[in-house]
């Protein structure tokens, strides 16, 4: 049996044709997903096998306790706000592993206050060496006892900071642990070497591609993975009236922050796309936006990763240039 799937946006626009009204229900819905599957207006979806299905398992993972992670951040810094809204005038940043034990033995002002800097600077020197000396001690010492933060309830504050600074750790060590099994999943594909290579480039962006789009060989012409990422161009124009134009954005959302994210290191780290990005917005016809040189640089990313991928080549910074002898580009068009 074949397995198929209709767009959602599709059902909802043709759910009124037979009835010309917008109502919604289990026995109307089938029907209508019948009737475009009848026509022939569906997708066949393509089901990423092997060590691809493993990547992009690996990536809905890291995705999740990144999201994860990023709420215990957010929890933590609401608890210092709260409890010790002084403590990054000590600590610059609170992820660091004096400001981290601190948290984890002596979170509150109080507990603080009552230590000596000896103390201090022991329990500290039990894990850091560098930048934990008797200055920061004497003055973390002062700046709690000078808190303003919250005195009441503070034993369960204190057990409050003790578990969401041991969910923070164990989270951390999992996306470390999932990170590892990610670098280990993209070695066994071709052309990820070669990827690599890119001034630019990391682990990330090459994982959270392929996790989107699966085997590369599965696609004829690159402009297939613009449209899966939802880049594709359209217009929007009614007779003499010509539309501005824009992206679909019906797509992997995910693909597309992949591809935005690694575009936006390249231009800052990567010469020949800096230089494209300065070419787009500056030249004499048809200059673009930052923005829309952006979208026009995913594209070229997508073709880039395209060829590497499917021929095994390298990647060929005189190539990239060539667009900057151009006139025009059919992407602005």
């Amino acid at each position: 049996m074949k397995v198929v799937l209709v767009n959602p946006f599709h059902v909802k626009r043709s759910k009124e044709l037979d009835d010309n009204s917008p109502t919604k229900s289990d026995r109307k819905d089938p029907k209508t997903i019948a009737m475009l599957v009848k026509d022939g207006r569906y997708v066949e979806p393509t089901i990423p096998e092997g060590v691809y299905a493993e990547l992009r398992v690996a990536m809905d993972i890291k995705d999740r306790l990144n999201k994860q992670i990023g709420m215990t951040k957010n929890q933590i810094t609401r608890w210092m706000d709260i409890y010790f809204p002084e403590f990054n005038t000590v600590f610059s940043d609170w992820e660091g592993k004096a400001a981290l034990i601190t948290l984890r033995e002596f979170p509150t002002p109080e507990k603080i206050a009552k230590k000596s800097a000896e103390e201090i600077i022991s329990i500290w020197k039990k894990e850091v060496q560098r930048g934990v000396g008797e200055k920061r001690a004497i003055k973390l010492i002062e700046t709690a006892k000078e808190s303003i933060g919250k005195k009441q309830g503070i034993k369960m504050a204190e057990y409050e900071i003790k578990t969401l600074i041991e969910q923070y750790e164990f989270l951390k060590k999992q996306i470390e642990e999932v990170e590892k099994k990610i670098e280990e999943l993209i070695v066994e594909i071709p052309g990820v070497k070669e990827l690599l290579e890119i001034k630019g480039i990391g682990i990330n962006t090459v994982a959270g591609f392929i996790a989107e789009v699966g085997d590369i060989e599965k696609y004829e012409h690159p402009k297939q993975i613009q449209k899966l990422g939802g880049l594709n161009l359209v217009e929007n124009s009614s007779g003499k009236h010509k539309g501005e134009t824009t992206i679909s954005k019906r797509g992997r959302k995910r693909l597309r922050r992949v591809l935005f994210n690694a575009v936006m290191a390249l231009v800052a780290k990567n010469e020949e796309f800096r230089e494209l990005h300065k070419y787009y917005t500056t030249r004499a016809q048809n200059p673009l936006k930052k923005k829309q040189s952006l979208i026009v640089l995913c594209n070229k990313l997508i073709r880039v990763f395209y060829v590497i991928l499917k021929k095994g080549v390298k990647y060929d910074p005189i190539k990239m240039m060539k667009d900057i002898k151009r006139p025009a580009l059919q992407e602005a068009a």
